[in-house]
């Protein structure tokens, strides 16, 4: 049975779990994107960038790690660029994988005005909590709907 799209609570659970539950709305929406298109047409670009579903995946799985986890990117570009092994099934898996570690450290947050985790190196102040689950609404939301976009050219289907 089809799930019901209502997205996030419209009663007001308070900021942290507004956040959230649009963080997970919106990382749900991009997974279902990609998660039933065949091969070659998940890994084929849509648009001149180069953009693609499963590179899509791929990106913000490693976005996730960096702002959540603390895993540096040494690369932006090769985030977008998923190699010849690696898999509709494999990225979500890794994906969803990194979705439960970064709940972990949300789930930990008791006051959005401190500062969220920061990679080794990185040489400047470290956003607060807020910033990172703002941000993250705001980068998956954007890459959600580029997959809208790609998942409509490729087989025609649109919505959530």
């Amino acid at each position: 049975m089809p799930r019901k799209d209502t997205g996030p609570a419209w009663t007001d659970p308070g900021e942290k779990d507004t956040l959230v539950g649009f963080l997970d709305y919106l990382r749900t929406a991009l997974i279902d994107k990609v998660a039933d298109v065949p091969e070659p047409a998940v890994r084929t670009a849509g648009v001149a960038s180069g953009t693609n579903l499963l590179g899509l995946i791929k990106h913000v799985t490693a976005v996730e790690r960096f702002y959540f986890l603390e895993e540096p990117i040494t690369d932006m570009r090769r985030t977008f660029r998923p190699t010849r092994d690696e898999t509709v099934q494999s990225l979500i898996a890794g994906y969803r994988a990194t979705i439960e570690q970064a709940d972990r450290v949300i789930g930990a947050w008791t006051d959005l005005t401190r500062p969220a985790p920061r990679p080794p190196g990185r040489g400047a102040l470290p956003p607060s909590q807020r910033w990172v689950l703002v941000h993250m609404i705001e980068e998956i939301g954007r890459h959600a709907g580029h997959a809208d976009i790609l998942r409509e050219q490729i087989d025609g289907a649109t919505g959530r």
